[in-house]
């Protein structure tokens, strides 16, 4: 019997969106503040310890937006099978009759549609209902923790980027060290994540790195400012 053998990419949906998002937001908010406090003409141990406490809170600030955003999510799901649960115990043939026309409203015939309803509230009622009524299914499900640990985690790898190409550069060089190393990095994993989500990989690395750019951009901009005002 021949295998089903077609890739998708939306069960990657979640994670590649909170990694992604973690990764640029390290890569582009450390990279920019290390920027503009180099740009201010600061000692080298001032623009190093200003990058570790921008990633730090940056990381903890991510994992707790995505922690209660997905928390929230979570909450949602929950209440609306409880929902689902007592609809059940309260009216199960309303129940029944409704998941027969959600099938007749995707196509099948009325007379199919009802046996198959009967079929699948018979074995799983609520997961049913569930997937075909709510449209909550268990490879989307949230996950509070584990997208918040995602996030900061992603978060981390990516600031430490522009960290490294500071801690690394002589004094002088550290903007362009950290602009160019920020960028390389940036225009990767637009590529990567295009590639993962099945998307044109030119638009995604120029829309990164173009942003990234920006963001630096403003922030050397202020940092100048300061400097030319000491």
């Amino acid at each position: 019997m021949p295998q089903h053998a077609e890739a998708h990419h939306t069960g990657r949906a979640s994670w590649l969106r909170a990694a992604v998002l973690g990764a640029n937001d390290g890569i582009i908010s450390t990279g920019s503040l290390i920027v503009g406090v180099a740009a201010a003409q600061t000692s080298a141990s001032s623009v190093l310890l200003a990058g570790a406490a921008g990633l730090t809170a940056g990381a903890m600030s991510m994992a707790a937006g995505e922690y209660v955003s997905v928390r929230s999510q979570a909450d949602s799901e929950d209440a609306e099978v409880r929902l689902e649960r007592r609809e059940q115990v309260a009216d199960y043939d309303g129940e029944l009759a409704e998941l027969a026309q959600i099938y007749v409203e995707r196509g099948v015939d009325a007379l199919l549609a009802r046996q198959v309803a009967e079929q699948l509230m018979a074995s799983d009622a609520l997961g049913s209902h569930t997937r075909d009524e709510l449209g909550l299914f268990e490879t989307r499900k949230a996950h509070p923790v584990q997208a918040a640990a995602s996030s900061a985690a992603s978060f981390t790898a990516g600031g430490a980027v522009p960290m490294l190409a500071a801690a690394m550069a002589p004094s002088t060089q550290v903007p362009v060290a950290v602009v160019a190393t920020s960028l390389g990095c940036l225009a990767f994993l637009g590529a990567a994540s295009a590639v993962a989500g099945g998307a044109p990989i030119p638009r995604a690395v120029l829309r990164v790195t173009f942003l990234g750019a920006l963001a630096m951009a403003a922030t050397a901009a202020i940092g100048n400012l300061f400097s030319g005002g000491g």
